[in-house]
């Protein structure tokens, strides 16, 4: 077996898994249709009164069927905007409903040349919100709407505007509703200072004189996604609705596709003990987050808003019957920012799976601890992800030095490997025989060099999806021009330096004997330098100190092996 091999097949297998990556992304089922990027706050207020109460869940947690329109509904009317500013969170609020309609993350500025323009997660021109309202028991004759406030129900607020101001920790947005009945609905919205945590929610004040039976709701709506660019440089992880389930004994993190949302099969319906229900974004997240003791139903549906598809993942609470003359207050946690580990597991359990690291999380999650330890010591991203790469090395010091000594010993005795080619060209299974009668007699693992490299592969997956999804490297420098570790060299220097070390190393590996192989490894820098230097400059950083640690262990390995002969 030619020594050079694993390299290649190394090579293959990264290329074969980041093709694989960038053809789910482009082929993967999408949405019909693509909202109109002007829509706006008033646009959405029309196209839900189209809707009619499709998206208005019913009462019971038990029903079969939660997506049956109700019965009657009442007329929407559009809401005022409440605007809040804290030191980490600027919303939009919308009094119809109190939806919350737009969220920007001041702290998270969309780039570093616009350092005042915070990212937005939240986004009306997406139809893209957080909903929130009660439903109420059935009873004939009434409309529930007069008995509890859905999201189209219209509050009143004592202000348009509220800011955290300096020395505050909380700020509290109250919204008031009264119903014909003698109901009143307080809707408040609790921030914290230095959080993306918000506290929600609905005291329930019953003034008549009937027994109140009603529910609370929360869901997240979204409208048809915009295709991503593609390109190796662009894979990324999931985006899209997930929720975390309980099944067969255990907790699980859960996706659902929006291709999936208006096959009744495939739709959600289940009761589930504590959990969550999120939409996912790179680098970000929004999740609303029930009480870890209470039992939901979750469920999802898919909505046709005018031409134009809409997907919700929502979870309801049972009924709460609330006396005459009592109250009772449902409450929620939404979170909405940055997929920061530590954060999210203090919220939910589980939260921090948002973190998506795929099939390569058992090695993403104890890299992504070095990383942040190297980080702790350093200070700058940059040196960590190169005393990780180090680390690492270290760690397979042993069997890549297995794998570089084989190559050496192959080297070495290339001239004979020649020869023995060149007499029994003719003669496929002769030759076979030979080379192996060869390999035993001078002791050679035709597999040396390609198993160890192979083991190493899940663990360079892995710190490939900590480069690609921590939020922390998002505008994170290093030095010089390297303002920004998440995207591509501007000069596109570390890419051609990589380019060239993988160049180098091929040089201190045996000759090949294949034509064929002889071509292939030729064009291999030329094609990873130019796939490179579209990927972000961290993700190349840890290539570049890989490849270097490698050279100069093979070096050694050569000169030792090769030039004591």
């Amino acid at each position: 077996m030619d020594q050079q091999r694993p390299l290649l097949y190394l090579t293959l297998v990264f290329l074969g898994f980041m093709i694989w990556s960038a053809w789910q992304q482009d082929h993967a089922p999408k949405p019909q249709a693509q909202a109109n990027s002007n829509t706006s706050a008033s646009a959405n207020s029309q196209s839900a009164s189209s809707t009619g109460a499709a998206d208005v869940p019913q009462q019971a947690a038990s029903d079969s069927d939660s997506s049956v329109p109700q019965s009657t509904t009442s007329t929407v009317t559009s809401g005022s905007i409440i605007k809040v500013k804290t030191d980490t969170l600027q919303f939009e609020i919308n009094t119809r409903g109190g939806d919350i309609e737009q969220v920007g993350l001041p702290t998270y500025p969309v780039s570093i040349d616009e350092p005042d323009v915070p990212v937005i997660i939240l986004d009306r021109a997406k139809q893209y919100s957080a909903q929130s309202g009660l439903g109420h028991k059935k009873i004939a004759g009434q409309k529930s709407s007069d008995l509890a406030p859905n999201h189209y129900a219209v509050y009143s607020s004592p202000s348009n505007e509220y800011t955290l101001k300096d020395g505050e920790d909380t700020l509290i947005i109250p919204l008031t509703w009264t119903g014909p009945t003698g109901i009143t609905v307080t809707k408040r919205f609790i921030f914290k200072r230095g959080e993306f945590l918000v506290s929600v929610e609905h005291e329930v004040k019953n003034q008549s004189n009937q027994l109140w039976s009603g529910f609370e709701y929360r869901q997240i709506r979204h409208g048809p996604l915009k295709k991503s660019a593609g390109g190796f440089g662009n894979v990324q992880s999931y985006i899209g609705p997930a929720f975390y389930d309980f099944d067969d004994g255990k907790y699980k993190y859960e996706k659902l596709k929006f291709s999936n949302f208006d096959d009744p099969d495939e739709r959600l319906n289940k009761k589930i003990e504590g959990g969550w229900v999120a939409m996912l974004e790179h680098y970000f997240v929004s999740a609303w987050v029930p009480p870890q003791h209470q039992t939901n139903t979750f469920y999802s549906k898919y909505i046709n808003n005018g031409d134009t598809p809409n997907y919700i993942m929502g979870l309801k609470t049972s009924l709460v019957d609330v006396a005459p003359g009592a109250s009772h207050t449902f409450k929620s946690n939404f979170y909405v920012g940055p997929k920061i580990q530590e954060h999210l597991e203090k919220i939910a359990k589980g939260l921090d799976l948002t973190v998506d690291y795929g099939i390569f999380t058992v090695f993403s999650k104890p890299i992504f601890w070095l990383l942040k330890f190297m980080h702790g010591i350093f200070g700058n991203w940059g040196w960590a992800i190169i005393f990780v790469t180090i680390t690492i090395k270290l760690i397979f010091f042993y069997p890549s030095a297995m794998s570089y000594k084989s190559m050496a010993k192959m080297k070495k005795l290339s001239p004979k490997m020649k020869e023995m080619q060149a007499r029994y060209k003719n003669d496929p299974q002769a030759k076979q025989k030979a080379m192996m009668e060869f390999y035993r007699k001078e002791k050679i693992n035709p597999l040396g060099g390609c198993l160890p490299m192979l083991i190493q592969i899940p663990v360079f997956m892995g710190l490939y999806w900590v480069l690609q999804e921590s939020v922390e490297l998002r505008q994170a420098p290093w030095i010089g021009w390297y303002k920004d570790l998440s995207v591509m060299d501007p000069f596109l220097v570390l890419p051609i330096l990589m380019g060239a070390s993988m160049w180098l190393q091929q040089k201190l590996n045996p000759p090949q004997m294949d034509p064929m192989q002889q071509k292939i490894f030729q064009w291999l820098p030329v094609v990873f330098t130019v796939m490179f230097l579209f990927f972000p400059a961290g993700l190349v950083l840890y290539w570049l100190v890989n490849n270097i640690l490698s050279i100069a262990q093979q070096w050694y390995i050569n000169k030792k092996i090769i030039g004591d002969s």
